[in-house]
C-alpha cells in the first residue's frame, strides 16, 4: 500500500506569514489606495446567478479582456484563482520524474513549496550571478525556468536583452524548434503594471515561454484571487488542462475584466502616483543612509544591519506598522520590504523607522 501523504511531503509546511493585524499594512504589496471602481461597481451588481451557478469552465470573459488588452489570441491566455494558482498549474504540467525547477535566488518565496508539492526539485542560482550569465539557470537541465520580472522581494528588473539571452541559450542547447526539448522559461509579471513594460507579446509568439500576471497587486482585487498567463496556444492548453475547470469565480473573472480594460483610466493615474510616492520614499531612505535596491515594482526594499531584520520589523509592528524582513538578500544582506501607498502612509512609516532607529541606536 503506499503511505498517504507521499513522503517529501514531510518537509512542507503551511504557508504562515506570522502577521497579525496592524494600523497600516505595508507588507503584502496589495494596492493601497483601493479597488479599481468599475471592478467595485461589478461586485455591488452582484445577482443570484453569480453565487448559485457555476462560472465559465475556463474565463472566457477574463480571457477576451487580456487577449483586447495585450494584443494576443484569447487562445494563448490561461487563467486561474490567483498567478500563484498559474504557477501551481504550470509546474504540475511540466513534471516528469527527476524533473527540476531553476530560479534566480532571492525570489518569490513559493517557487521551491510549487516545487515540492508537484513532485520536482529546486536549484536556485543567485541572484547576480544569474544576471551575469542567463545560461547557469540552465546548467542542470530544469524542466522549468523561473524568472520574477520584477522581482519580489528585491524590486529589480531583468533587463529584456538578458531575458532574450536566457531563450537563446535554451533555443540552442536544447532541441531547437522541438517542443519537447525546451524547458518551460516562466516570467513572473506580478508587479508588471509598475515597471512600464511587458513580455507579454514575447510570450505569445515563442514556444513553451508563459508570462504570468496577477489582479492581485495593481488592480487591488487581491480578495478575489484571480490571475492570468499568457504564452503561445500549446503552452498556454497545456496550463489549462493541468488547472481544471470552473477555477474562477464568475464575479472575480468579471471584475478583472474591467479593471483589466481600464476604461476610465484608474490604473494608469494610480501607477503613476505609486512610481512616484516610491521614487520619493527612496530619496527619504538614501538621506538616512538607506539605499534600496533600484525597483521597478510597487515596493521597496530597505537595508537593515545585519541580524536586525527581524526584530526591526518586530518595532515596527509594535508601532502599528508592518512591513516584510527578508534575510540573504545580495549586496545588503538584510532588508525591510515596504509597500508604496499614498504619502501619509510613507510619512507614517519614516516616523516609525527613525524611532525604531533611535531606540537602537
Amino acid at each position: 500500500m503506499t503511505p498517504f501523504p507521499r513522503a517529501d511531503y514531510d518537509g512542507l509546511s503551511l504557508y504562515e506569514p506570522g502577521r497579525g493585524p496592524v494600523a497600516i499594512d505595508l507588507s503584502d504589496n496589495t494596492n493601497l489606495w483601493g479597488t479599481h471602481p468599475t471592478a467595485l461597481e461589478r461586485i455591488r451588481a452582484a445577482t443570484t446567478d453569480d453565487l448559485a451557478r457555476y462560472p465559465e469552465l475556463y474565463a472566457d470573459v477574463l480571457r477576451d479582456a487580456v487577449a483586447e488588452r495585450f494584443g494576443v489570441d484569447p487562445e494563448c491566455v490561461t487563467t486561474g484563482a490567483g498567478s500563484d494558482d498559474v504557477l501551481d498549474s504550470a509546474f504540475r504540467a511540466a513534471y516528469a520524474p527527476g524533473a527540476r525547477v531553476a530560479y534566480a535566488a532571492p525570489t518569490f518565496s513559493m517557487v521551491e513549496p510549487f516545487a515540492a508539492m508537484n513532485g520536482m526539485s529546486a536549484t536556485a542560482v543567485p541572484w547576480p550571478d544569474a544576471l551575469g550569465d542567463a545560461a547557469l539557470l540552465l546548467a542542470e537541465s530544469p524542466a522549468v525556468v523561473y524568472v520574477c520580472r520584477p522581482n519580489n522581494p528585491t524590486g529589480e528588473l531583468a533587463p529584456r536583452e538578458w531575458v532574450d539571452q536566457l531563450l537563446d541559450a535554451r533555443d540552442t542547447g536544447g532541441a531547437r524548434g522541438e517542443r519537447p526539448g525546451l524547458p518551460l522559461v516562466i516570467i513572473d509579471e506580478a508587479y508588471g503594471d509598475f515597471a512600464g513594460e511587458t513580455l507579454i507579446p514575447l510570450a505569445a509568439s515563442h514556444p513553451n515561454v508563459l508570462v504570468t500576471r496577477t489582479a492581485s497587486k495593481a488592480y487591488g482585487l487581491a480578495g478575489l484571487r484571480c490571475g492570468f498567463a499568457v504564452g503561445d496556444r500549446p503552452t498556454a492548453l497545456a496550463v489549462e488542462k493541468s488547472r481544471g475547470p470552473y477555477k474562477v469565480a464568475r464575479p472575480a473573472s468579471e471584475c478583472a475584466a474591467a479593471a483589466i480594460r481600464d476604461a476610465g483610466g484608474w490604473l494608469a493615474t494610480c501607477v503613476a502616483e505609486c512610481v512616484e510616492n516610491r521614487e520619493r520614499l527612496r530619496a527619504e531612505l538614501e538621506a538616512r543612509g538607506l539605499v534600496p535596491p533600484p525597483s521597478r515594482a510597487n515596493f521597496l526594499l530597505c537595508p537593515a544591519p545585519s541580524g536586525s531584520a527581524a526584530r526591526d520589523a518586530a518595532a515596527l509592528r509594535e508601532l502599528g506598522i508592518g512591513v516584510r524582513a527578508f534575510t540573504g538578500i545580495p549586496n545588503i544582506e538584510e532588508g525591510l520590504r515596504v509597500t508604496i501607498g499614498p504619502w501619509p502612509l510613507m510619512e507614517s512609516f519614516l516616523e516609525a523607522l527613525d524611532r525604531t532607529r533611535e531606540a537602537r541606536t
